[in-house]
């Protein structure tokens, strides 16, 4: 008997655990991100790298279906509906904020070189602050795998210099050398999920 009920409970424990660590499925929309994602279900990028066998956790597209290890869909709703009740007052932020060192970057250059990164930087200040905000919330100091800060750069590129100067001045190079503007980048971006 005491077997019995102790076998029970064991079941009852497992059945218990099996459902905490229950999987979401979650679909790509546009404008997610692997590390949005998983701020918004209360896990890691690893962990949702790990579920979905991604090689890149930059490289997500629209219309994906991920798998959510330990999702908490309580949290993650809550987590939802704030986001969507602020975007607006967020994306106004981060605009404002992405304004600043683009003009410091302006007035700092003294060679063609980084005259092109700044025109390339001021051809576009709100493609550039929505970019940011896609791939980072416009957090510097954000992480997902090897790509860091607000613009969400390899972190080879930015050598071991995490500076928000640094961040800003390595993201007018890229966009400049790969796109010619940020608008472009904001095209490509819209067109194919990253950058």
């Amino acid at each position: 008997m005491i077997l019995a009920t102790s076998a029970a409970a064991i079941g009852l424990f497992f059945a218990g655990s099996a459902y905490a660590s229950a999987s979401t499925i979650v679909t790509v929309k546009s404008g997610d991100t692997v590390w949005g994602i998983s701020q918004q279900y209360n896990t890691s990028v690893n962990a949702i790298e790990n579920a979905n066998n991604l090689s890149n956790a930059n490289v997500i597209t629209v219309g994906q279906q991920l798998t959510i290890p330990g999702a908490n869909d309580s949290a993650a709703a809550t987590t939802s509906t704030t986001q969507s009740n602020n975007q607006a007052a967020t994306t106004t932020q981060a605009q404002t904020t992405y304004s600043q060192p683009q003009t410091s970057t302006t007035q700092a250059s003294s060679n063609n070189t980084t005259s092109n990164y700044s025109s390339a930087a001021s051809n576009g200040g709100s493609a550039k602050a929505w970019i940011a905000n896609k791939e980072s919330g416009g957090s510097y100091s954000a992480r997902n795998g090897q790509y860091v800060g607000k613009y969400q750069l390899s972190a080879s590129y930015l050598h071991g210099d995490y500076s928000a100067a640094n961040q800003e001045k390595v993201a007018n190079q890229y966009v400049a050398s790969r796109y010619g503007s940020w608008s472009a980048a904001q095209s490509f971006w819209q067109a194919n999920g990253w950058y």
